[in-house]
């Protein structure tokens, strides 16, 4: 016999029908049960009709097809919620909703901790040239402008990766602008105003991403372009030099992407950004700027794993994940992604971003709270996940 589920299109509820497709469901963890009837959310009934071959009917007998059903329930999510459901659910795992009782965590995961180095970087006073057109100031003096780059990896002396060819110094507008605030460069054409303006004039979120790299190079670490990995930025830890024991050079291993509480992002090209780093073993930090608002956003589901190669369930084991579920044509706003994160974080659930793409196949990305010492900023490292 096949399962069989009714639905009430008036009053918008899903029930299973009978003892034995009750049973059955609900020992599978689908499902609340309420004085004796088991009640179905939207997306355990569209798998229950396409993954469990059930059956749909309305009180009159009538039989409901998926897209009937699916059209009764969409809000807007409905899709990309169902597909990332499906593929948890596939893959023999739990996933619940955020309003059903279930057990807690008892302890948050705590953020990895970037240190900021004790060292005061000393550097000689110099001036500079500014070319509005390539945002790029070259340094005056060589003897001031190979230092600066040597001791303290500031713009790029001579030609890139190529030891002694060329003599000039090139800043690039986030290490020009940061110098100017440290009180070592002077510019002769140009005063601070003019080259955030002109920097602005380029990409209007500069001033945003000029506030990260200030908070991470402010603290000892090096922060360069991220332009070949798709990113803002990438970094290297207190203390790196171009080149060491002048033959070998240095490779980073982190990227950062800024991304405003006031942007919007096409979820495609973040997962693109990230599945570069990860494809050239670079971890992906997503660093959201901006004063916090409050945002009613929420994860979609709470998920449960694996333990030593047991499967997690309701009652015996607390949720470990909270998911968002996406589409990969979907937009999201650095506000929304922000609140959804702390969402899962107060519920001491390390987030999951599951985005369902045209194929409906989904990729998972867990996202975890890192924290860079002394910033007021949040940080998060996103990571590739296979469930």
């Amino acid at each position: 016999m096949p399962l069989t589920i009714t639905v009430d299109l008036k009053k918008g509820t899903i029930s299973a029908s009978g003892q034995s497709t009750t049973d059955l469901l609900s020992s599978s963890h689908f499902g609340n049960l309420i004085t004796g009837t088991l009640f179905l959310r939207p997306e355990e009934a569209l798998y229950i009709l396409d993954s469990r071959r059930g059956e749909c009917a309305n009180s009159k007998n009538e039989k409901i097809t998926f897209d009937a059903l699916a059209a009764r329930f969409d809000k807007g999510k409905l899709v990309p919620r169902y597909f990332t459901y499906k593929d948890w659910r596939d893959r023999g795992l739990v996933a619940r909703y955020v309003s059903d009782k279930l057990k807690k965590q008892n302890n948050e995961r705590k953020a990895k901790l970037y240190r900021a180095s004790d060292r005061k970087a000393k550097m000689p006073s110099m001036s500079g040239t500014f070319f509005p057109e390539s945002l790029t100031t070259i340094i005056s003096d060589q003897k001031d402008g190979r230092l600066i780059y040597e001791k303290h990896w500031m713009g790029q002396y001579g030609t890139y990766k190529t030891q002694g060819h060329g003599t000039m110094n090139k800043l690039d507008i986030y290490e020009a602008v940061y110098l100017i605030d440290s009180g070592v460069l002077s510019v002769k054409n140009a005063k601070r105003p003019e080259l955030i303006r002109a920097a602005t004039e380029r990409r209007s979120d500069f001033p945003k991403l000029y506030e990260v790299y200030k908070d991470w190079r402010g603290k000892g670490y090096v922060v360069k372009t991220g332009f070949k990995f798709g990113t803002h930025f990438r970094v290297y830890f207190p203390g790196a030099v171009p080149m060491q024991e002048g033959t070998k050079w240095v490779h980073s291993r982190h990227v950062i992407h800024v991304f405003p509480r006031d942007a919007k992002l096409l979820i495609s090209e973040w997962a693109r950004a990230i599945r570069v780093a990860h494809s050239v073993r670079k971890t992906f930090i997503l660093a959201i700027p901006g004063k916090s608002r409050i945002k009613k956003m929420d994860i979609d589901f709470v998920l449960y794993h694996r333990t030593n190669n047991n499967t997690e369930v309701p009652g015996e084991h607390a949720p470990r994940y909270g998911m968002l579920s996406l589409s990969e044509e979907e937009y999201i706003g650095g506000a929304e992604l922000s609140a959804v994160i702390e969402s899962a974080r107060a519920r001491r659930l390390e987030l999951v971003v599951a985005i369902a793409d045209r194929e409906t196949a989904v990729t998972y990305y867990k996202v975890s709270r890192i924290k860079l010492q002394g910033s007021k900023y949040e940080y998060y490292e996103i990571d590739w996940m296979q469930p």
